[in-house]
Formats: C-alpha cells, structure tokens, sequence
C-alpha cells in the first residue's frame, strides 16, 4: 500500500477570485492551494496555519513583504528566533501564514523559492490525534511527545504536522478562542473522513501531470 499523504489543500473564501490573485502575488502559489467559494461562519482562530519554509532570512524577507504589499495583515514581524529567522501574516481571506527559515544567515540574494509548505493543524490531543492518523495511513516522520508531530510528505507538495492548539494559536500570535467553520478541505488519497478535531478530508483527485 502507498503512503498516505496530501494532494491538495483547499481554503474556503467568500472571494476565491481575490485571494487566487492574492497568492499568486504574494507567494507565488497558484496549484498547491485550491480555492472555493464559502459563506460558512467562522471567527477568531480556525485552528491551523500553513507554513512556507524557504533557505534564508532574505527570502523569508521577499516573500512576507510581498504579502504585505498585496494586502496581507501582519501578525508577527520577522525576527530572529532560536530556531532561525521568521514572520507571520494573515491573508485578506482569513488564513494565516508563517514564513520561515532554519538558516541564521543569507548565501545569497533574496529568491521567491518556496522548499516546503507545512500544513499545522491545531489539536486538542496530539497523541490521540496521531494515533488518528498513522490509522488512515499517514506515516509519522517526525514526533516531539505530546507537543508535535510531523508526517511523511512522500511526493506530496504538503506536508502535515500536529500542534497543540494553544501552542499553535501562540505560535502565529492571535488569541486560541475561535468558532465555526475551519474552512479549510484536506484532499488526499486516505480520505474522505473527518479527524477529531473536525478537520475535513475529502478523497482528492490528483493534479492533472502537464
């Protein structure tokens, strides 16, 4: 049997269209997001964050000035931190987005080269949530106790990775309390189910290859 893993990440917007144009601009992120149309009522925090990770301070720098400049809200300027260098912001549709890197220091000029997008989603209990999805087939790659996990990407643009949700909430710099809709879809080949923490999978079509 093949890993289980992510083929897609869709986010529910009330303006698809505005948010497509907002993250092409400011990420440069055209397939691995899939956009939709949503009402669905939601407030406060939704429960997960979507991290790029890139090579350096520099480009973390590019990436989060060309959300800003294309309308993003910032939440956390970027900074130095004992890890490496990051910032996070919120995009006009609601969905927050950390930008970071490992690397303390440039070797090189600023790109727009994303390495790696990690979905976190935020759980109230990280354990029983892993033990959730090593069930569905996700193969753990990573796992720090109760505190984090992180699964096998395989070919996936997306990884997925468990936080504790407070930790998370504080991690992006806003407040734990929220209600309603994640508005967030989960595509992938283990689906369709729903987690503990109601995240929604759907079964994914795959991308078409060019």
């Amino acid at each position: 049997m093949a890993m289980a893993s992510i083929e897609s990440v869709t986010l529910d917007a009330a303006d698809p269209t505005a948010a497509n144009r907002f993250y092409t601009a400011a990420f440069g992120l055209d397939t691995q997001i899939r956009l939709r149309a949503s009402e669905a009522p939601t407030t406060g925090f939704r429960g997960f964050t979507l991290a790029l990770t890139v090579s350096q301070p520099a480009t973390v720098n590019s990436l989060i000035d060309a959300a800003l400049d294309a309308g993003a809200t910032p939440l956390k300027p970027a900074a130095k931190s004992l890890w490496g260098y990051g910032g996070v912001v919120q995009a006009p549709d609601g969905t927050i987005w950390k930008v970071a890197t490992s690397a303390k220091k440039d070797t090189g000029p600023a790109t727009r080269r994303v390495d790696e997008i990690v979905l976190l989603l935020g759980v109230a209990d990280v354990a029983a949530s892993k033990r959730f999805y090593v069930a569905q087939g996700l193969a753990v790659a990573k796992s720090f106790g109760r505190m984090y996990v992180e699964f096998a990407a395989g070919s996936s643009p997306v990884k997925l990775a468990l936080y504790r949700r407070r930790a998370l909430a504080k991690d992006a710099g806003v407040s734990p309390d929220g209600t309603g809709s994640h508005r967030l879809v989960i595509g992938g080949d283990a689906g369709p189910f729903t987690d503990p923490d109601g995240f929604a999978w759907e079964a994914a079509s795959p991308a078409p290859t060019p």
